[in-house]
């Protein structure tokens, strides 16, 4: 369907909404027009993905010009399954923060940057033109670095100037391969580069723009060795911006390289597909050891990240339908057990005079809430380790079901292995939290209680339910790799006339 408005709707209205935050006084107000907004973007989301099942993209031109000129929005099955888990996330977010003591959360600007970086995320998985990617992403680097700029944390300001300049190296890499795409094809329409990339021709800067556009989008994702700057960044964020940051804005780059090898650069993909392997072994096994090994609950669920995302990175890498089925089911899965985890450790450190997260100031913390929190932490734990009957195991199956398919030995064994460090250090964490007893020499409680945990509550339930209730998402997961399969299913909604001019 051609200029579908609910794509502009899940784009535009967070942003909206955004702009409308600044001009109410009430911060109260200003929460609840955020959550009003975030749930309209999700309802656009939602419809938008039942839309796409009967396998039509969805298409907006902006100012209605046609591609490759014009900057069009796509909603095909991989845009809409992945703006569908973002706005979910989202809308806990922003709900955890309606309801956050934090002093960050009731400064004027920050709804309106919350709702910014909903914006920036959700376009740039809309986008069909390269460059605008770039505008979105850019939009939520801005908002985001100023969300943790903002932070009770005193080292906020810190992690975000250094993120800043690294996000910078990242900025460059993507700018210098649509620099080079541009000089090579004369258009920055994705579908139309596609379209002439499908001739089997490789002119002399395509495959450098494939690795610049590669490591700019590992950086994104926080793929070793572009590391670096995720523990310290997503740590001192607030709760409701650490809990979106570590499980859907981190997707932004595993988005990307989907793209680019199953649209862009189809006879590169192996090439790729290798380097993704590699990198997502070691990503695996230095993400957990990380988490394992480190000293701040906030900080292990940063470096579980790494960890995650190498399982998804290991699925792309398989290549095969099965594999690509399981890291998408991996990506969606992954983005509500990592944000309901957050936001409960965001719970036990509210807890505290000192908001701290490091595990020597809340040892035992956890037997002064209330029992449900800890019970929500044990199943995001099974979740997150993946075992049944939580989504992870879910998700660790289609992976497993993947690699075996690739018979892809090794690596697949390493990653089962590795599976084992992520209940031990779930499992250490829970002990601490919630089985010890608090040291009164080291755990300072507060008085009055800290944030609510309805919002973790509910995504803990869509993890049971996803993990329950598997085949909806099991069907979506595999009508998107069979359309990734045809990629001028995407060429011929974007710019029909390209592609009948080429044939």
């Amino acid at each position: 369907m051609e200029n579908n408005l609910l794509i502009i709707g899940a784009v535009f209205i967070p942003f909206l909404g955004g702009i409308l935050t600044l001009f109410v006084g009430d911060n109260r107000l200003q929460r609840y027009i955020g959550l009003a907004a975030a749930v309209l973007a999700w309802l656009c989301s939602l419809s938008l993905l039942l839309t796409n099942l009967d396998g039509t993209p969805q298409i907006y031109r902006l100012g209605d010009w046609m591609p490759p000129f014009g900057i069009v929005l796509v909603a095909d099955m991989l845009s809409s399954t992945f703006v569908f888990m973002a706005s979910s996330v989202l809308v806990g977010g922003i709900l955890y923060a309606v309801q956050c003591k934090d002093k960050c959360v009731t400064h004027p600007a920050f709804m309106a940057l919350f709702l910014g970086m909903e914006a920036g995320l959700l376009g740039a998985f809309f986008t069909g033109d390269i460059f605008t990617l770039f505008v979105f992403m850019e939009l939520m680097v801005i908002t985001s670095v100023s969300l943790v700029a903002i932070s009770d944390n005193r080292l906020g300001l810190e992690a975000a100037i250094k993120y800043i300049f690294i996000s910078s190296m990242g900025t460059l890499f993507l700018l210098l391969g649509i620099a080079a795409l541009y000089a090579t094809f004369g258009t920055l329409n994705m579908a139309d580069i596609a379209n002439q990339l499908s001739d089997g021709e490789r002119p002399l800067l395509a495959r450098p723009a494939a690795v610049m556009l590669l490591c700019a989008f590992l950086l994104k994702s926080a793929v070793f060795p572009f590391h670096f700057w995720q523990p310290d960044f997503h740590t001192t964020a607030p709760t409701p911006v650490h809990a979106v940051l570590s499980s859907v804005v981190v997707k932004i780059g595993v988005y990307g390289i989907i793209r680019m090898t199953n649209l862009l650069f189809l006879e590169e993909a192996d090439f790729i597909q290798n380097w993704l392997l590699v990198l997502g072994v070691i990503s695996i096994f230095f993400g957990s050891l990380g988490a394992y090994r480190t000293y701040d609950g906030k900080r292990m669920l940063a470096y579980s990240t790494f960890g995650q995302i190498g399982f998804i990175l290991l699925g792309i890498g398989w290549g095969t339908d099965l594999a690509l089925i399981g890291a998408i089911i991996y990506a969606f899965n992954h983005a509500f057990i990592k944000s309901s985890l957050l936001m409960l450790f965001g719970i036990v450190s509210s807890n505290t005079k000192t908001k701290s997260a490091t595990l020597d100031e809340v040892v035992g913390v956890g037997t002064k809430l209330p029992w449900i929190v800890g019970v929500l932490y044990f199943l995001g734990g099974l979740a997150l380790a993946g075992i049944p009957p939580m989504n992870g195991f879910i998700s660790k199956l289609a992976l497993v079901r993947g690699g075996i398919d690739a018979e892809a030995w090794v690596t697949l064994g390493l990653a089962v292995g590795a599976g084992a460090l992520t209940l031990m250090y779930m499992s250490r964490t829970w002990q601490l939290v919630f089985q010890q007893k608090p040291n009164e020499n080291t755990v300072k409680l507060k008085d009055e209680g800290g944030d609510s945990y309805l919002a973790p509550a509910l995504l803990i339930a869509v993890c049971l339910g996803l993990g329950v209730f598997a085949s909806p998402l099991y069907e979506v997961a595999e009508k998107t790799v069979d359309q990734l399969g045809e990629p001028s299913i995407y060429i011929d909604a974007v710019n029909p006339v390209s592609l009948e001019a080429s044939q």
